[in-house]
Formats: structure tokens, sequence, C-alpha cells
């Protein structure tokens, strides 16, 4: 009997295999990735399930790489240049060697009628997903197999490549020299690019392809800086932000809710040397989330900063993918295996390297590349980030 199953099954699938695998491009990054991992270009025997695996799939592929846009970390609220009026002078001056961290914050304000504006590109090239290589073919979304063999004889593997370019414009005015107002306007370019395929028994038919661009405002960022405690360079400081559903959801550019996040900054600076750390807490949005940050600088002369900073966070129930294997319902002596949503929380961590250089004037020019420490969630191998500052008097 098994052995009619499975030459019944092969017959089928050698006559499915001569029909072209669906080549599909849509509007919607959400429907595109909808289509790319529930098409059946080769029935596997359970509509049903298969169909409820892919979904899950493609659900969680679109949260993560939602909650990785969504909640990317915005450049320091503080600028590069900070000022304060010297009353001995009777004159503003400077008041910090660094041009601090990138994306921790820290205790100082931009100053009393002071205003930094600035720009800042990022790309990334997301490659993994948990434990899974998008690029590489080895990403398995179902499987079935004999319980008496060591190998699935019918798999489906999908390959995706994601790439992100994200402009953000942001400006930041100092209405006292204790209380900033800023803004962060995002930009993102999402394209997407992927295909399914199909092995049974050592023959592959592919599936499906798919390809889709998208471009839009991400969500905008509104926040507000207080200092609590000014000494120096030095201090204690909170940030409240909040971030507003401007991108659209459906092309995977924005949370289509707002989010409200806290953050308490702690700074300490001697000479050309200075710390800074955050600790932050967001409601609302995609997930819940804590997120702390620290930073340390260094400037060994007035015009360079050299920056070490450690981004990390725990996003709630955002979940990520695990293997579940059930009795087939229709092939006995058969399991399939598929993908299913753990729905625990995530913990991420980053490391960022860079440096800022003083062009001239009050003009600055930023770069640093990030590189993940933890091997959960949506990551790019490496993100990198171009950004210019600028700082005058209103």
């Amino acid at each position: 009997m098994r052995s009619e199953r499975r030459h019944g099954a092969f017959v089928l699938v050698c006559v499915l295999m001569l029909w072209h695998a669906p080549t599909h491009a849509q509007e919607s990054l959400v429907d595109t990735l909808s289509f790319l991992l529930t098409t059946q270009g080769v029935p596997t025997g359970d509509f049903v399930k298969d169909a409820e695996s892919a979904e899950v799939t493609r659900d969680t592929i679109g949260r993560l790489l939602l909650t990785e846009l969504t909640t990317t970390p915005l450049s320091s609220s503080s600028g590069g240049f900070s000022y304060r009026f010297n009353p001995l002078l009777g004159t503003v001056e400077r008041a910090s060697e660094s041009f601090g961290p990138f994306f921790t914050e820290r205790s100082l304000t931009v100053g009393t009628r002071r205003v930094s504006v600035g720009a800042q590109a990022q790309i990334a090239r997301y490659t993994h997903l948990d434990s899974y290589d998008l690029r590489d073919g080895t990403f398995v979304t179902t499987a079935n197999q004999f319980r008496d063999e060591a190998q699935p004889f019918d798999v489906e593997s999908l390959t995706l490549s994601l790439n992100s370019t994200t402009v953000t414009l942001f400006g930041n005015i100092g209405l006292h020299d204790r209380i900033d107002l800023g803004l962060a306007v995002p930009f993102v370019s999402l394209s997407l690019e992927g295909a399914r395929r199909n092995v049974y028994r050592g023959s592959s038919l592919l599936q499906a392809r798919a390809t889709a661009d998208a471009m839009g405002f991400g969500d905008i960022a509104v926040r507000g800086k207080i200092n609590l405690l000014d000494r120096g360079a030095s201090g204690l400081a909170l940030i409240e932000e909040v971030r507003l559903p401007t991108g659209r959801e459906e092309d995977l550019l924005g949370a289509g809710q707002a989010s409200f996040r806290t953050v308490f900054i702690a700074s300490s600076e001697v000479g050309p040397i200075a710390a800074h750390g955050n600790v932050g807490a967001t409601v609302g949005g995609l997930s819940d989330a804590i997120d702390y940050r620290g930073a340390l600088t260094i400037s060994p002369v007035p015009q360079l900063t050299l920056v070490a900073e450690l981004l990390g966070r725990r996003l709630a129930d955002v979940g990520s993918l695990a293997e579940e294997r059930v009795r087939h319902p229709l092939l006995a002596g058969v399991d399939t295996i598929r993908l299913i949503s753990t729905g625990e929380s995530v913990n991420t961590a980053a490391l960022v390297l860079g440096t800022k250089w003083n062009v001239s004037d009050t003009w600055l020019a930023n770069v640093n590349v990030s590189l993940p420490l933890t091997d959960r969630g949506l990551r790019s191998d490496v993100v990198v980030l171009f950004g210019v500052d600028y700082a005058f008097e209103w």
C-alpha cells in the first residue's frame, strides 16, 4: 500500500511539474508576501493545514519586518552641537567637547534658541530570520516525512531578498536650556524578491515567484526632552516620544497604530571622554517594548568624536518561528513538519561603531555601522548609516 501511495504521489508531482510556476507582482507588499507564501503550485495533500502554516509564516515575517522598520532607532535628539550661556564670559559656548552618540540619548539639550537639523540614510539587507537564512534556499516552510525515513521526501523552501533604505529628516529646537522639541520624518524604500520551491524525491519545481517595491513615509516621531539635572555636560534627563501611524501598513511602511515611548537618561562627561546610559519603555504600536542603550564617546581632537554604542531591546509577544511536527491527515505513517509562531518575547542587541566629524563651521558628517549581537528576529548582517547635521541660532 505504501509503495502504491508513493508511486501515485510521484506521478501526480511529475504531471504538475509541467505547469508553469506562477509569477506575481503586487502593489501591496503584504499581498505579495501572501501570494509568495500561500500559492500552491504542487498540492501536498492537505490544503487547509498547508494554508494555515503558510499564513503563519507570512504573518510572522510581515510582523517582524514591520517591527524592525517601525522601531528603528532615531538619531539622538540633542544633535551634535550643544550650547550654554557662560555668565563669566558673558557669551554662549559649547557645553560639551563631544558631538554625542548616534542613537543613545545624552542629558544635554541643544540650548536656548538653538536649532539642530539633519538627514541620515540607513541601508539594510535582511539576510536572516531567527536561525533561518533567507537567501540561500535552506529556509524550509513545510515538509512531509515518513516516520521510518531519516529525511523528508517532500520539502518546500523559501528564498527571500528584503532590502530597505530609510532616509530620515530630523530637527530639534531648544525652547529653553533645559527643554527641547524634536521631529523625525522617515522616508522608506523597500524592495522584495522571493521564490518558493518544492522538492519531491529529488525532483524540483518552482512553485511561485514574486517581486514588489514600496516607497513612502514611515511613522513620524514627535518628541520632547527635559533636562532634570544639569552638571555641565553631565546630568539626568527625560524624553517623551510618540510615533504617529503615518506609514502604510499594507506596504510594511508603518505600524498602523501610534506608540508612546518614555526614556530616562544619565550622562557623565570628563574632558574628552563621555558615557551615557538610557532605559526606555514603549507602549502601543506593534509591540510593547523595553529598551536599553549605552554609549562611550571619545574626542581625541575638537573636530572629531569616536562613538561605540550598545543597543538592546525586549519586544513583548512578537514571537519567532519554530517547527511543529503533526500527523499527516491522509497518509499513514507520514508526519508533516510546519512552521508556527511561538508568540514569546524577543530580545535583540546590536553594536554600533562610528564617527562624527566637524567638516566646517557647525556642519557634521556622520557615519556608522550596526552589527547584530543576537540571532533573534529579522536582521541584516550589517546596517550602514550616513548622515549630516547642522546647528544654528534662531
